[in-house]
């Protein structure tokens, strides 16, 4: 009986950029690479193989497909857990809406253009270019998402003083409400964007 769950599995493309990474470093060791220039060419590369080409990978992946299966049928996920993940807890629809950080705002901008460029990608590889754009972003880029964040914290904790208020009285909440008059759509956008993204991871 397995207590440490199994690695995920790996998809062909993920075992196609390992091949690159592996082929990079036998002809340039030493080299430093630039994530997202790196992440594009096996990308772009990946597009114009053949099936034929593309089929050592797809092997690869079925065999770890039956490695993580045969694996997963002697792991016991933890009590409370789901997979081995923790149950989330059911969420009130009219509770504030959390604000979210300066990366969120960040990401919600910029994850249509990494995903463009990196079509095979799932999402913990695109908030892994993400967050390696974010490192990178320029001080004047990170302001104008801190402070959309700074305004975001401020409805959030304003909200929440209400709900609970209300809530403790018994009192019904007020429905919950986008803080930016001019931005409600972007803002529900990028909220719905991160929800995605933990339900996605847990798929994973």
């Amino acid at each position: 009986m397995a207590s440490k769950k199994p690695r995920g599995r790996i998809n062909p493309y993920a075992l196609f950029v390992q091949s690159c990474r592996e082929e990079h470093k036998q002809k340039h060791p030493g080299e430093n690479v630039v994530f997202v220039v790196f992440s594009r060419k096996c990308a772009e590369r990946w597009k114009v193989m053949s099936d034929q080409e593309k089929q050592p990978f797809k092997d690869a992946a079925t065999q770890d497909k039956q490695r993580y299966e045969y694996e997963m049928k002697d792991y016991v996920p933890p009590k409370g857990t789901k997979n081995g993940r923790r149950r989330r807890q059911p969420k009130d629809p009219n509770a504030p809406k959390r604000s979210l950080s300066a990366f969120f705002w960040f990401a919600h901008d910029e994850r249509p253009k990494a995903k463009g460029l990196n079509p095979s990608y799932r999402v913990g590889d695109i908030s892994k270019v993400l967050a390696k754009l974010w490192a990178e972003a320029d001080p004047g880029t990170k302001s104008k998402y801190e402070a959309m964040a700074s305004r975001d914290k401020a409805r959030y904790q304003r909200e929440m003083q209400i709900y609970k208020s209300q809530t403790k009285n018994g009192q019904p909440p007020p429905p919950a409400q986008n803080y930016y008059p001019n931005h409600g759509q972007q803002q529900q956008q990028a909220y719905d964007e991160d929800e995605e993204d933990d339900d996605e991871y847990d798929d994973e």
